[in-house]
């Protein structure tokens, strides 16, 4: 009796939901579809791969300051937007020798990059720079041209002045506090290049904003979204003067860039609590619904033989008695996403390390990677498209000239991937209903590895015709792989029914998947 009532229980569980996702690409960023790995399978998170410095600051109005960097493709350019600021170390003091500015880059292929001269503003009497926006005083607020977060804004509803849309901090003119708690400006513009403000006031206030503070169009939900920097409360962290509190990052939506509500904190799956300095949330290009970010997570190991033994040790000994955190704090990029905008699966591990020793290295200030990223033409002849992203280096370190941008890559997609083993393993997704006809892959495989799909019924059971022993081994490196069984690659009879899908790999990485029409 207690085994048929325990049966009759199990019959009276409800039902897994299934969950759309239409005809979406799925990544493996996060475990939302993910319901089991087995064997020697695991996902792994990838790392760049790092390639040319494309963009040095050397300008008189740029210098070892320069940074938050903001990339976008737009038509057939490339543009980039950045924090122009001249800061010297002289005599023991941070010496700043002109005010902060954005200024503006632009490339045809995302690798080779151009400063050009475009007479907007005056510096040092001549207007010959590529200086985009200045510091100007906005009611009770003085806007600081240097802090900058830009985009182009696709809202369909977007005014044709404002199809730029920007953040840029502000404060209270003669407040000098590291921390200023003056808030964000929203300021607009027709072409990217000439700019005015969206109201003379801030329009986020609760924060620190000492960071890249930004806001994007999020076309699948219809909304503008923030995100900027703040402090959240924790005890015994207070360090070198700091405010108590860790570096964190916070939300809020808006219909209309400038009202703002629904603020929340972030929060993160199974993640300890992290200095994060910057955010740069966006939604991933090829798979929108994803929100995609690449905070920098600042660690201060204070001194020991390691941190001496660091490159440019002098340099370190020197600017730790003016700015201690710039001497013994060190930067790298991490990976997170979400699927709302405030739950956010962020990997632990470090995406964009320090990376071999080096001059203006692993220090305060390198790998604030770009926002965001950018898709660009890969140097193999005939490969597929890769992704290109920019992190920074040389900041506010000797010799005291230029930081540098430099270029990393990625393959399309290729942030995390399901991985086994020679041995073998697999993944299970949890119950899913698609739209499309044929399902496509985004892998990589030895050539003794493989990758080989199977559809389950909404009982768990293989479907007829497209078992694991109907489809042959699928081997090789591609963006786009179509899946084929025995019966061939039409699923359209599938489509909108509630069906499991197990990959089963050996020596392989399985980046993403789609259900195409």
């Amino acid at each position: 009796m207690k085994l048929i009532a325990a049966w009759l229980g199990l019959l009276a569980l409800p039902v897994t939901a299934a969950i759309e996702i239409g005809s979406r690409r799925e990544l493996f960023v996060d475990d939302a579809l993910i319901e089991k790995i087995s064997g020697e399978a695991r996902l792994q998170l990838h790392q760049p791969v790092p390639r040319e410095i494309v963009l040095s600051h050397d300008a008189p109005w740029e210098g070892t300051g320069s940074g938050y960097h903001s990339v976008f493709q737009d038509g057939d350019r490339y543009r980039l937007f950045y924090k122009s600021w001249t800061v010297q170390l002289k005599d023991g003091k941070y010496t700043e020798t002109n005010p902060l500015y954005t200024a503006y880059a632009e490339s045809d292929d995302g690798i080779h990059w151009r400063k050009p001269n475009l007479g907007l503003h005056d510096f040092q009497g001549s207007k010959a720079n590529n200086i985009v926006i200045a510091g100007v005083h906005l009611g009770e607020m003085e806007v600081d041209a240097g802090h900058p977060a830009i985009f182009r804004d696709d809202n369909p509803a977007a005014a044709p002045d404002a199809r730029y849309k920007a953040m840029l901090r502000a404060r209270r003119p003669g407040e000098r506090s590291p921390v200023p708690t003056g808030g964000v400006m929203a300021f607009k513009s027709p072409d990217g290049l000439h700019w005015t403000p969206m109201s003379d006031r801030p329009v986020i206030t609760d924060g620190a904003f000492d960071s890249q503070n930004l806001a994007f169009w999020d076309a699948e939900h219809g909304v503008y979204r923030a995100y900027w920097r703040y402090f959240a409360e924790a005890s015994g962290v207070e360090r070198l003067g700091r405010p108590p509190g860790i570096r964190g990052v916070r939300t809020a939506v808006s219909k209309d860039f400038l009202t703002w509500t629904d603020q929340r904190d972030l929060n993160y799956f199974d993640s300890p609590p992290e200095q994060l300095y910057t955010n740069q949330v966006k939604p991933y290009s090829r798979a929108p619904h994803l929100l995609i970010g690449f905070p920098a997570r600042y660690t201060d190991r204070g001194w020991s033989e390691s941190m001496r033994a660091l490159p440019e040790p002098e340099h370190r000994a020197a600017v730790d008695k003016e700015v201690p955190r710039y001497g013994t704090a060190i930067t790298e990029g991490l990976l997170m996403a979400s699927r709302d905008g405030v739950n956010f699966k962020r990997w632990n591990e470090a995406f964009l390390r320090p990376g071999p020793e080096r001059p203006g290295t692993w220090n305060y200030g390198q790998q604030f990677i770009a926002w965001h990223v950018v898709e660009t033409k890969s140097d193999l002849k005939g490969a597929p498209n890769e992704l290109s992203l920019y992190a920074s280096e040389s900041y506010c370190t000797p010799p005291g000239e230029r930081s540098d941008l430099r270029r990393y890559t990625l393959r399309l997609d290729g942030f995390v991937s399901v991985q086994a083993t020679r041995k073998g393993g697999e993944l299970v997704t949890k119950p899913i209903r698609f739209s499309g006809r044929k399902l496509v892959l985004n892998f990589s495989s030895s050539a003794a590895g493989d990758v080989r799909v199977e559809l389950l019924d909404e009982k768990g059971w293989p479907i007829s015709g497209y078992g694991l022993d109907d489809c042959p081994p699928i081997f090789g490196d591609a963006i786009e792989r179509p899946v084929t069984w025995r019966s061939g690659a039409d699923l359209s009879h599938l489509a909108g029914k509630t069906v499991q899908v197990r990959f089963v790999l050996r020596d392989a990485d399985l980046f993403a998947y789609q259900f195409q029409p």
